[in-house]
């Protein structure tokens, strides 16, 4: 049976290397027989803000059923963002905003801390770029962002496992270094498509 592989990109600027990342990513999982579908968030039409919380539940636009469904199809879940103010780009952290809900994709328990994780069986990647080296991120500031996404998101909804990829200092990279990235990325769809 083939892997579904949704690819999440996250970065709102089309020209940005995470855009050459994904086309890498998508191009291994598909050499390596998954069948493949993309969410670029920042081509979207949803308004990024949770207006009420939880208090009141907003419509969500069908963009974002669309991509819904897709999260729903798939078996692996690939996000790709950038690391910026140590977090997620504010455009993805809207998205999960408006689409992570209760009743979706994890349900409170009546009268208790504890609550169910929807989104059991699936599992995700974490492909992030940033300015600075992994180990500065890691050790200085204890990857704030990467912690947000895997811990308090995905595994919070029972995805896992986990995976993470950094991939820096993007700033000071020549050509010969991003390929090498771009062949990297390649390969890991390649192996997580079987």
């Amino acid at each position: 049976m083939q892997k579904k592989i949704a690819i999440i990109n996250g970065h709102p600027n089309a020209e940005s290397f995470n855009y050459a990342l994904t086309a890498a990513y998508k191009e291994g999982a598909l050499l390596g027989g998954a069948i493949v579908q993309e969410i670029v968030i920042a081509q979207l039409k949803f308004n990024p803000n949770l207006e009420f919380g939880y208090r009141k539940r907003t419509e969500l636009e069908p963009d974002l059923l669309k991509a819904w469904e897709i999260i729903q199809w798939a078996d692996h879940l690939v996000w790709i963002h950038p690391v910026w103010w140590g977090g997620l780009p504010a455009i993805t952290k809207g998205f999960i905003d408006r689409l992570f809900l209760p009743g979706m994709a994890f349900k409170y328990r009546e009268n208790s801390l504890f609550w169910d994780k929807l989104l059991k069986g699936k599992t995700a990647h974490i492909i992030t770029t940033m300015d600075q080296p992994g180990w500065y991120y890691r050790l200085v500031y204890a990857r704030p962002g990467i912690n947000q996404l895997k811990k308090t998101v995905l595994q919070f909804c029972g995805i896992t496992p986990v995976k993470v990829t950094g991939i820096g200092i993007i700033k000071t990279a020549n050509e010969t270094k991003r390929l090498k990235w771009l062949d990297k990325v390649k390969k890991i769809a390649r192996s997580e498509a079987k």
